[in-house]
C-alpha cells in the first residue's frame, strides 16, 4: 500500500497517539494491559514529555495527521574516557507500525531517522534488542551482531 507519511521527530500532543500504538503492540504480542488505553496514553504522553533529555520519538504521520508508526532512540551516557571525556550510546526502542501498512518502507524510514538523529548526536554504537523475526529487518538497517556485547537478565 502506498501511504504518504512524514517521518519526524514527535510533537508533544502526538505523543497521546504514539502511547496508542504502544499500547496496541503490547495486545498484538499477547499481552494484557493493566490499564485502558485512553489512561495508559495519557500517561505515556506525559512520560515522553518528562523524559525528552533521554527519549527522542520519532512518529510516523500519514498525510491526514493520523500516527501510523513510531520509533525511539534512548540515550545513555557513558563513563568518561582519557581519550573522548563525553561519551554517549543509544538504543532503539519501542519501533512500531501498524499492522496494515507493515513492509511498505515506514519502519526503514523510522530507523533511518534514529540513526541519523544517532549520527548527528556523536553516539558511539546504537544497539536494538530485537525480536527474531526483526532480525533481518535490522539487519539491513546496519546492524550486526557481536560476540562482546552481550547482555543479562535482570
Amino acid at each position: 500500500m502506498n501511504v504518504a507519511v512524514d517521518v519526524r521527530i514527535a510533537s508533544p500532543s502526538q505523543l497521546v497517539d504514539v502511547g496508542a500504538l504502544r499500547w496496541d503492540s503490547l495486545l498484538e504480542n499477547g499481552g494484557s494491559p493493566d490499564e485502558s488505553r485512553d489512561v495508559f496514553s495519557e500517561r505515556f504522553a506525559e512520560w515522553g514529555g518528562a523524559h525528552t533529555s533521554t527519549h527522542t520519538c520519532f512518529a510516523a504521520v500519514a498525510s491526514d495527521g493520523i500516527v501510523i508508526g513510531m520509533a525511539w532512540l534512548a540515550i545513555t551516557q557513558r563513563v568518561p574516557s582519557a581519550r573522548a571525556f563525553d561519551r554517549a550510546s543509544g538504543d532503539v526502542q519501542c519501533v512500531y507500525v501498524v499492522p496494515e501498512l507493515r513492509n511498505s518502507g515506514i519502519g526503514a524510514r523510522l530507523v533511518r531517522a534514529v540513526l541519523e538523529r544517532a549520527a548527528d548526536l556523536g553516539l558511539e554504537r546504537v544497539t536494538v534488542h530485537s525480536s527474531a523475526g526483526a532480525v533481518p529487518f535490522y539487519r539491513r538497517a546496519g546492524f550486526a551482531s557481536e560476540d562482546v556485547l552481550l547482555h543479562v537478565r535482570a
